[in-house]
């Protein structure tokens, strides 16, 4: 099984397999799997590695979430995906969107623009970076689209959204804010503008101002807020 690891177990942080683990036996689950499987065997390359598929799992535990920002597939060129949403390892050109993402964070919160594209210092604060499909083929975008990782990933929201409250779901752009829309506004913050893309960021993103609510609400809920200072 592709999804595992030598020992034949998920590799997924023990808090979320206590609310995911019925997940794996389904259908659905195993039919991605042997899709991967398949992938693999045919020689392709699939980013990012495998060891970092479930990464924003990982980095962020359960119940450490405060914040979940949904992206919507890894990056596709070589080296980029590291499992986190938006986030590219420290030593890679920051990419367009993360660009404007930047721009926001400076004008939102009077602070430096990063200089570097790695998120881990969000994630283990308890900013959920994840992606809505948590595998792609390399230079192929959206190539694995329906082939399970949507219901895997939806289940994670769901179980979220059930199970926590005074969570801050950040959803950018059409495609996060249709996946989002199980979550109930009643017990969560829901941060909603268009994407951070060069090709919708000045249609009202850039001066959304989502970071600083994000904080406001954390706090107002006796939560610490996040140090979104990167640099």
């Amino acid at each position: 099984m592709v999804l595992s690891d030598e020992k034949g177990g998920i590799q997924l942080d023990a808090s979320w397999r206590t609310v995911l683990d019925d997940e794996f036996d389904k259908p659905y689950f195993q039919s991605l799997n042997d899709f991967l499987v398949a992938e693999q065997a045919q020689g392709k390359v699939i980013f990012p590695a495998r060891q970092h598929w479930f990464a924003a799992f990982n980095s962020t535990p359960f119940e450490g979430v405060k914040v979940v920002i949904l992206g919507q597939d890894p990056y596709h060129g070589p080296a980029q995906a590291h499992g986190l949403s938006f986030s590219v390892p420290p030593d890679l050109k920051v990419p367009p969107s993360l660009v404007n993402i930047y721009k926001e964070l400076a004008t939102d919160l009077n602070m430096p623009i990063p200089t570097q594209g790695c998120l881990e210092h969000w994630a283990e604060q308890g900013v959920l970076l994840l992606n809505a499909i948590l595998t792609v083929e390399s230079g192929r975008a959206g190539s694995h689209q329906k082939k399970g990782w949507e219901i895997f990933t939806d289940r994670a929201i769901q179980r979220l959204n059930a199970q926590r409250e005074g969570l801050v779901f950040i959803l950018w752009g059409a495609y996060a804010q249709k996946k989002g829309a199980i979550i109930d506004g009643e017990r969560h913050l829901i941060i909603q503008s268009p994407h951070p893309s060069p090709l919708s960021a000045y249609r009202g993103f850039l001066g959304s101002r989502p970071f600083s609510k994000a904080n406001r609400y954390l706090r107002s809920n006796n939560k610490k807020a996040i140090d979104w200072q990167l640099n």
